[in-house]
């Protein structure tokens, strides 16, 4: 429970191992210390006096008591979260989490090692090849990813949704920076949740003109002229399948007779927000995306036919990639990611932003470097068809989260019954879906920089 967002963790009952009984506690006495008119700390414990038999399957009329000690304290009001804030810090979760961030470094370490090493090693070696070839004959036959220089600036197919992708990860990308500063200042203390959660809708709602100009001005680079239903897909495209999840999961709350359930009141002012805030931000942000006088600049001229794609072994196709480019920036952030979940779906308190923060900036990292290499392996053999490619081995690291979700909730969690499967499996599809939007637009973004790098590096006639 929390009593003025101070959590309160106690017992409800106790077993009897010998006798194979089940004790239910009926009466819970409150010790409540205060500092003038603040309040200070608050526990809560089970009188052994009052305890009722529940072994036998059968229902059991119980009375439920409670009492309440008051006591003042000297301890000052700005210390009263120290007590818990200091189990965060304790020397086991300590090692626990600098063994995720050494983890995390050392395979972002290794990664860069890697495209160091091999990659630019390689890629130096296809400069030189090249450059020779332009002193040869031209009548031969060229190979590699030079070979496919007047197809690998081709837009991809379906261009709004791809830009309604890239304006809707750019916006769930600058949220989670805003959250993160605003955490590492101390406006979020532990166990006020409701300020995290109106933060969250506040500045997403804030950032909306970010996704509708990074949306519209990157779909008139590519040449696209309906951009008043490119910035409907983008409005839409996170908040859409949001908002069905929560109808949803917000009546089942109310048929449950849930605490859940949000108040008709709160629903009235998300859906203000979202009116006069969120759509005319996405709509102003649009209207100077579309206006703005960035081109696309290509350092090749696209061909008017594309060439034909080269039969590709099994790993080069889409879903062996998405599993390789997944598993990386996976592999950094599992160890944190139990301490999240038990955070948001159990009663443990994540307080260490600062070391998130770490694991937040290797994820993008990494992300970004095994995105460019793969590019880098698929265009080598000639396949043209990245921009997509690159965001969904970007995102995939998501769909591994959302595959982290059933083992959490089978092996680790205590939850059970419809609504909380409910519930759980559908805020966390929500957020693995905002995850795969953001860490895809990292990846478009960093392998679009690497393209235009090594493509104004050669010669193409």
């Amino acid at each position: 429970m929390y009593y003025d967002d101070l959590p309160v963790w106690g017992f409800i009952g106790k077993t009897d191992d010998q006798e194979l009984k089940y004790l239910l506690s009926t009466h819970l006495h409150f010790e409540i210390y205060y500092n003038k008119d603040r309040v200070v700390e608050i526990a809560a414990i089970s009188d052994p006096a009052h305890f009722v038999d529940i072994s036998e399957d059968k229902e059991v009329d119980v009375v439920f008591k409670y009492s309440v000690r008051w006591k003042e304290t000297d301890k000052p009001f700005e210390s009263r979260m120290d007590i818990y804030t200091r189990t965060s810090f304790r020397p086991e979760h300590l090692e626990i989490h600098w063994f995720s961030i050494i983890n995390s470094c050392v395979t972002v370490f290794l990664l860069t090692g890697f495209l160091a090493t091999i990659l630019m090693r390689v890629l130096k070696n296809d400069f030189i090849k090249y450059s020779r070839d332009e002193e040869t004959p031209e009548d031969q036959e060229e190979s590699g990813w030079k070979y496919i220089h007047g197809d690998v600036f081709r837009y991809p197919s379906h261009k709004s949704l791809f830009c309604a992708v890239l304006g809707s990860g750019t916006q769930l990308l600058a949220l989670a920076t805003f959250i993160f500063i605003l955490a590492l200042v101390g406006l979020f203390y532990p166990y006020n949740r409701g300020a995290l959660y109106t933060a969250l809708v506040v500045i997403y709602a804030l950032t909306s003109g970010i996704a509708g100009y990074s949306a519209a001005s990157f779909y008139r680079q590519l040449g696209g002229t309906n951009w008043v239903r490119n910035l409907l897909l983008t409005g839409c495209l996170f908040c859409g399948p949001l908002f069905l999840t929560f109808c949803f999961l917000n009546t089942v709350a109310i048929v449950y007779n849930s605490t859940a359930a949000l108040p008709f009141g709160t629903i009235v002012v998300i859906l203000l927000i979202w009116t006069l805030v969120t759509s005319p931000l996405l709509v102003l942000g649009g209207i100077a995306g579309k206006n703005s006088k960035s081109e696309f600049e290509a350092p090749c001229r696209t061909s008017k036919f594309a060439r034909e794609i080269p039969p590709l072994p099994w790993y080069r196709q889409t879903i062996p990639q998405m599993v390789m480019a997944g598993f990386l920036p996976f592999s950094a952030i599992y160890i944190e990611l139990y301490y999240i979940f038990a955070s948001i779906w159990g009663h443990k308190v994540y307080t260490i932003y600062s070391i998130l923060f770490i694991v937040f900036i290797i994820l993008i990292i990494v992300t970004a470097f095994i995105t460019i290499a793969l590019t880098y392996f698929q265009l080598a053999v000639e396949d043209h068809r990245w921009w997509w490619r690159s965001i969904l081995c970007g995102g995939s690291t998501g769909v591994f989260v959302f595959g982290y979700c059933f083992y959490f909730y089978f092996v680790r969690a205590d939850m059970t019954g419809f609504m909380q499967t409910s519930f759980f499996f559908g805020y966390m599809a929500c957020i693995c879906f905002g995850f795969f939007l953001m860490l895809g637009t990292v990846g478009f973004r960093a392998s679009l920089v690497f393209v235009k790098h090594i493509y104004k590096s050669i010669k193409c006639e």
